[in-house]
């Protein structure tokens, strides 16, 4: 599921300053012109590959059927939105629009697309390939429910000419520019000749830098650059999108995949388990620094994790019993003996939006108040001593898709035992876990999601998306009070209020419990084989561990002096072991206006 950042306080721009709300918008400014990207390295060079650990095989490389961070990713490198967004200030910039206008009233948005923009077929690239995209997501027979929820907003866009098309609002909304702006546009002259809920995990016809060249399914896919790409000359492509080939490889498990990346079957691993970090990563080509061992501390978002409980299902309905179930997992015995203590408790559902502390109360670990609050719901230990209410027996189905989980599982598998509830495992693979997820088949299940650069919480606490078809609202939560204040930010633009608010969202969801919460870091945890150059700051100030696709590149030094190194058994000068972004990143147009 998706990962992005929360910014508090981030209102530098235009588009999102509250004091210009009234005002048309132009994008791009006036007087602005495409430059390199700063964080780009100057020493960067194109060519090579990169293998990268993907995930485990997923349903659908198709990222409007399948709401997954990997085939998010992928679909992005084949096909381009509209607009797009500086990865270091966030602004808004051209994409296969060369131009909007926004209306003072906020509810027109006029996209003048490229005339050069063309698919890869040499075809060019039209009005009428965003109005076919919009009617696609927007067709009730196609499994694309998060992906309605902001073109919802919108009555159908119009064509003016070939390359200029309007969404007209139904409302004002902040996020209007990007819900119409930021979806990815397929092209319509072979996608409409397809089922559109059947094509998965082939695009013969693509608009951005990379297209699929090689798919080995279940094991790897694989990029290729485009040598065609439309936009190839853009002074923003300048030491990015290095690598000729990005290979992603599939592994059941993580287990499996730290094997094979310690192998030297592919190149990067990011780090997800603290006893990993801690006690796995040492000796040998660690310590000869034939593998690179960094932590990178950057503006990344921190998202929420937890054991989402379905609360369509009678026994999650009532709060005492969700409150339950959260007293009984031992958080803290999980970080201590599993996690070496390398993780935060988290409490709330935006936890970066408490720079300074986060107001709600952690539940800790206390079998005799999960004891009451059952029986307060009714519920009773029967002469089999299982809970049980109106001859119901209490029965936990928690849907897996990880051997993983089973460590943490067995620890909260034993406290339900001692009030009387049963905890069944069902472990399934990840294509099967996300059907179940889209149909809502599930008790229980572990659920991360990542978090929003401005946080808009609409898609997974709205009560109108509670029943959607694959929708992000998976625990089926409802409540008018949270109903209320999504609706009054709708048309909030500034960023600040609008968090404010989303705090108030927060402490209710606390209170709620539809996820048991449960643990979070603030930095990434990266490894991986000492062939490339980085930039000193090594990933974006936004980007978790897939900007090194982006950022990157192979160099042939360093690749030469570690294959020399493995064959003869020599040391290889050390990386520094921790990054912090804001401390070794420098702005070349921030240092030149102090000049």
């Amino acid at each position: 599921m998706k990962k992005v950042i929360g910014v508090l306080g981030l209102a530098t721009g235009v588009w999102l300053s509250a004091g210009l709300q009234a005002e048309a918008l132009v994008i791009p400014e006036e007087g602005w012109v495409p430059e390199p990207s700063p964080m780009a390295s100057e020493w960067a060079e194109p060519g090579g590959r990169m293998r990268v650990f993907a995930s485990q095989y997923p349903k659908s490389f198709n990222y409007y059927l399948d709401n997954n961070v990997f085939s998010s990713k992928l679909f992005g490198y084949q096909f381009e939105s509209l607009i797009g967004r500086n990865g270091l200030t966030l602004e808004p910039e051209p994409g296969l629009a060369e131009r909007v206008e926004v209306s003072d009233d906020k509810k027109t948005f006029t996209f003048m697309l490229d005339a050069d923009a063309r698919w890869s077929d040499g075809t060019p690239i039209t009005a009428d390939d965003v109005i076919w995209t919009y009617e696609a997501v927007m067709n009730p027979e196609h499994l694309t429910g998060p992906h309605k929820v902001g073109l919802d907003r919108f009555e159908p866009p119009v064509k003016l000419d070939e390359h200029t098309v309007v969404f007209t609002a139904k409302e004002v909304h902040w996020g209007n520019l990007w819900a119409a702006g930021g979806m990815s546009i397929l092209p319509s002259h072979w996608w409409k000749d397809q089922d559109f809920n059947r094509v998965n995990f082939e695009f013969p016809v693509v608009s951005g830098p990379y297209e699929i060249s090689r798919l080995n399914e279940p094991s790897s896919v694989t990029l290729q650059k485009r040598e065609d790409y439309w936009a190839r000359e853009d002074p923003r492509l300048l030491g990015v999108s290095n690598f000729e080939r990005i290979e992603f490889l599939f592994y059941p498990e993580r287990d499996l995949a730290f094997d094979n990346f310690r192998a030297g079957n592919f190149d990067v691993f990011a780090v997800y388990t603290a006893r990993r970090w801690a006690s796995e990563t040492s000796g040998g080509a660690f310590d000869d620094n034939w593998i690179i061992k960094q932590g990178i501390n950057n503006s990344q978002p921190i998202g929420f994790q937890g054991f989402a409980m379905n609360l369509r299902r009678e026994k999650f309905k009532d709060v005492r019993v969700r409150r339950a179930l959260a007293h009984l997992l031992d958080r803290e015995r999980m970080n201590a003996t599993i996690m070496f203590n390398q993780y935060q408790l988290t409490a709330s559902y935006f936890p970066d939006l408490y720079p300074e502390g986060n107001p709600n109360p952690l539940i800790e670990f206390n079998v005799d108040k999960a004891r009451d609050y059952l029986r307060q719901a009714g519920w009773e230990v029967n002469a089999a001593g299982r809970l049980a209410k109106d001859g119901a027996v209490f029965t936990i189905n928690f849907l897996s898709r990880s051997a993983d989980a089973d460590r943490f599982l067995l620890i909260y598998r034993e406290a339900l035992e001692q009030v009387g509830i049963q905890l069944r495992i069902d472990r399934k693979d990840w294509s099967a876990w996300a059907k179940d997820m889209d149909e809502y088949n599930f008790d229980m299940t572990w659920a991360a999601w990542g978090a929003g650069v401005f946080k808009d919480p609409e898609s997974m606490w709205h009560s109108k998306h509670k029943d959607q078809p694959s929708g992000n609202n998976i625990t089926g939560f409802y409540s008018e009070e949270v109903d209320e204040k999504i609706d009054a930010i709708k048309a909030e633009f500034d960023v600040e209020k609008r968090h404010e608010a989303v705090k108030e969202i927060d402490a209710i969801l606390a209170e709620q419990v539809p996820y048991i919460l449960l643990w979070h870091t603030d930095y990434v945890r990266l490894l991986y084989w000492n062939r490339f150059g980085t930039p000193d700051h090594v990933l974006t100030k936004y980007g978790n561990e897939s900007s090194s696709e982006f950022l990157w590149w192979t160099d042939p030094d360093l690749n030469a002096d570690l294959g020399e190194a493995r064959a003869s058994g020599k040391k290889l000068p050390p990386r520094p072991a921790l990054i912090e972004f804001e401390q070794v990143f420098q702005d070349p147009t921030r240092t030149e206006a102090l000049r």
